[in-house]
């Protein structure tokens, strides 16, 4: 939901089980469960007008705020099982996620969304707003670590974190930017990120 604080009322509603709709008339094998998409975490990218949504069908959805609308921009599965966290790191469209799978990844959304933003759209409702937008992080994000592919985008970093992950966070640690995990046990894990 999209909220106006200032009226106390939603101003956009979608609902991630209606996404689904096409998968669930394509034909199943008997016993075949599916996990619903049941929002876990939400991150709001720096420039405000860009969000992501983990789901407990393992899939990533970017959606663009414009106005009083949401459009869904991309929607991507890496995760085996749920994503119960998305984090974006500052000033960039590097979006990290966490999932029931125990596994960390680093996914680099730029090039996606901004061929969107320069891509003609339709605005029904719109607002005279102020544009912003982000700008993507110095440094080089071309290294890959896997070669599975996941849709138009591949993670550009996947860990092996072998816990349910249940927060992230993105942080700099005397200059140098880290992950910090926290899951299941009663430690909190950092993974450096020298070269993002």
């Amino acid at each position: 939901m999209l909220w106006s604080l200032q009226k106390a009322r939603p101003l956009w509603i979608t609902n991630l089980q209606e996404d689904e709709t096409e998968e669930m008339e394509s034909p199943q094998s008997p016993g075949q469960l599916l996990n619903p998409a049941l929002a876990h975490s939400v991150s709001v990218a720096s420039c405000g007008n860009i969000f992501s949504c983990g789901a407990e069908d393992g899939k990533v959805r970017i959606f663009r705020v414009m106005g009083v609308k949401c459009e869904q921009e991309l929607s991507f599965k890496g995760h085996t099982l749920g994503v119960s966290q998305v984090c974006f790191l500052p000033e960039s469209y590097l979006l990290l996620t966490g999932g029931n799978d125990g596994k960390i990844m680093l996914w680099d959304i730029s090039s996606e969304v901004e061929k969107k933003q320069k891509s003609p759209t339709k605005h029904t409702h719109r607002k005279k707003t102020k544009r912003t937008t982000c700008t993507k992080q110095g440094g080089n994000a071309n290294t890959s670590v896997t070669d599975e592919e996941y849709g138009k985008i591949s993670p550009k970093l996947s860990i092996e974190h072998g816990e349910k992950v249940n927060w992230l966070f993105s942080t700099k640690i005397k200059g140098y930017q880290n992950i910090l995990v926290a899951d299941q046990t009663s430690s909190i894990s950092l993974y450096p990120l020298n070269e993002f």
